[in-house]
């Protein structure tokens, strides 16, 4: 109700707004684009809200509330004034179109579906012109006393928007249903299962995250173990070189241990060996994780 009430309060304050002259339109844009003055941008938009509700007018047909086509067509008649230049000779009407088509537009395919419709232009192109065309298309075929097959009148709306058929096909698989409730029950009966029952659970199942974390705690264990045949030299190059995301060069754990880099590497080697022998003696096990 209280959008209905604001709906028609705008409507009626549009319908008794001034006609601008080219001059004063001039002069109210570019006090608004120069020196930001509010009552100047008020005065040019209010001037022209009725071509913004003229144009969202046309687009009831979509099922989207009037209160909000109103709404995005006086959002895409702010952006106009905010990017028009008096200067280029361009009536501000003339420019102002094209932003309340494009703010209406936007707002109907985003509300139409949970489902993103579309939007590239040939996407959009299709949405609002598909079922015209197809109706004239329609038409002329029974005007000649033609039938045309769904393929056939598919391939003649590709050619007429300019845009390949497979986006036809998509668009038109789109429109033709609508947005339903995973509540909602199968076959209409009341005791029947609802459709989100019948989803697959994609998270794994309570046993297998029992089975993944004991066999991650084992091999945490086993390489516990391993890394405890190492001498603290060993354990600390290990460390700082396979054990954090942020490893530390040769170069830089031989100024730290007082050796070489090349001693380092002989022995990360020599580490690396100690704990591959004592993981060996779990390797049937380990195969058998892997697997």
């Amino acid at each position: 109700m209280y959008a209905q009430e604001r709906t028609n309060m705008v409507t009626r304050v549009a319908m008794k707004s001034e006609m601008l002259d080219p001059d004063t339109e001039t002069a109210l844009a570019r006090a608004w684009r120069d020196d930001r003055d509010e009552r100047a941008l008020h005065r040019l938009t209010m001037a022209y809200m009725r071509l913004a509700i003229s144009m969202a007018m046309k687009f009831k047909r979509y099922g989207v509330p009037v209160a909000d086509l109103i709404q995005e067509a006086g959002v895409g008649l702010m952006k106009a004034a905010d990017r028009f230049d008096p200067d280029r000779g361009v009536r501000f009407s003339t420019y102002a179109v094209w932003w309340i088509r494009a703010s209406i537009q936007d707002h109907v395919m985003r509300n139409w579906s949970l489902v993103r419709t579309g939007s590239t232009s040939a996407q959009k192109a299709l949405f609002f012109n598909m079922r015209r065309v197809e109706a004239e298309l329609k038409r002329e075929a029974l005007k000649d006393g033609e039938e045309l097959d769904s393929h056939q009148l598919s391939e003649l709306i590709a050619q007429e928007i300019g845009v390949p058929i497979n986006d036809v096909l998509t668009m038109q698989g789109r429109l033709a249903g609508g947005d339903f409730s995973l509540n909602a029950v199968q076959g209409g009966d009341e005791d029947g299962r609802e459709w989100i029952d019948v989803l697959e659970d994609e998270n794994p199942r309570g046993s297998d995250c029992v089975d993944q974390e004991r066999d991650q705690a084992q091999v945490k264990s086993w390489l516990a173990e391993a890394i405890d045949r190492l001498t603290d030299r060993e354990r600390l190059i290990i460390e700082r070189r396979k054990l954090t995301d942020d490893a530390d060069t040769l170069e830089t754990l031989g100024e730290v241990l007082g050796i070489s880099k090349e001693r380092v590497r002989q022995l990360e080697v020599a580490a690396l060996g100690k704990m591959r022998q004592a993981l060996e003696a779990h390797a049937p096990e380990l195969r058998q994780l892997l697997n």
